[in-house]
């Protein structure tokens, strides 16, 4: 099941001062850091996978059995409808024109003019994917000669656990391995409604169109995907550390220190998500808190030794001397 989390839209929460109290006798009490409640917004967000694929591949195959005799197109060019592809001789005109070759080249010219080869054309505009030929092979009705795009999607695999949070018209957010630093906006557009079951899961596919394709999308790449299924704008958030208990097991943050002791202020929290938790009532943004932050101390024996260091080898006087020359 793709996990449902809790995304920042805007930057982390501000950090902080350290305060240490010492007493009259120099003995160190605990050290305490700040942090100030801050409104941020917050999104829900669908986790999930994907590849970018054309929205509408169509494959051309020949109408007859031939030979191809000239390629017009590369792979990646832009492709009009009804835009030529390639030419093609047919089974019967291959046949014309190598008997005519044989009788020499006037008769040759003479067939090929009389018999004109055949049109593979375009049905769509879009980008040629695929070029599936060479000039001089023979194909035939099955054969798949070209294959072209209209327009690149992003098709997102849901498992049915989460497949009933998604709409129409959802944002998200599409990140590709490929290029981890580029983030490209894009749109729930379609919903497919037959699921697939693979290890006893069922997993629907989701329909994404970019805002925008850019020039490095190719199909079949691996695209990571958040789609955004609520927003919650100025909510109030806190480090998790600085939310804690009175000592009566009250939800509380410590808003003052007197005499080094801390004063509890009762809070409600709400979700968290990482390091920050939300407060949905007892504080304001703004205002500063107090929570104590604990430092590291190496663990030692009885002896006074930290037992996770490596120890010096005992070695006598006489084996320093042998071993100093002395």
């Amino acid at each position: 099941m793709k996990k449902i989390i809790i995304v920042l839209v805007a930057a982390a929460l501000a950090g902080g001062g350290w305060y240490a109290y010492k007493n009259k006798k120099g003995s160190r009490k605990p050290r305490y850091a700040t942090a100030q409640a801050e409104l941020k917004d917050l999104s829900e967000v669908v986790d999930t996978t994907g590849v970018v694929a054309p929205e509408n591949r169509v494959e051309i195959q020949p109408s007859s059995s031939g030979r191809i005799e000239e390629i017009l197109v590369e792979e990646g060019e832009a492709i009009k409808a009804g835009e030529v592809l390639a030419l093609m001789s047919s089974s019967d005109r291959v046949a014309i024109l190598d008997a005519a070759r044989a009788s020499g080249d006037d008769q040759y010219k003479q067939w090929k003019e009389t018999y004109k080869p055949i049109k593979i054309i375009s049905p769509i505009s879009g980008t040629l994917i695929l070029r599936n030929v060479v000039e001089g092979q023979t194909v035939n009705s099955g054969t798949v000669l070209f294959a072209l795009s209209d327009k690149l999607i992003v098709a997102a695999s849901l498992d049915e656990s989460d497949i009933g949070r998604v709409r129409q018209g959802q944002q998200a957010s599409i990140v590709l391995d490929s290029y981890p630093d580029k983030t490209v906006q894009g749109t729930v557009f379609k919903i497919l409604d037959e699921g697939t079951t693979k290890n006893n899961v069922v997993t629907y596919t989701v329909k994404l169109r970019p805002d925008h394709v850019p020039p490095f999308f190719r199909s079949q790449m691996t695209a990571n995907i958040k789609i955004r299924i609520s927003q919650r704008k100025n909510i109030l958030l806190l480090p998790g550390a600085a939310v804690t208990t009175t000592p009566q097991g009250e939800t509380a943050v410590i808003k003052e220190l007197k005499d080094g002791q801390p004063v509890y202020a009762k809070v409600e929290t709400g979700q968290s998500e990482g390091d920050l938790v939300e407060i949905v009532s007892g504080l304001a943004a703004g205002e500063t808190v107090y929570y104590q932050r604990r430092s590291y101390s190496a663990q030692v024996d009885s002896a006074g030794k930290n037992p996770l260091m490596p120890s010096r080898p005992n070695v006598s006087r006489q084996q320093q001397r042998a071993i100093s020359g002395h």
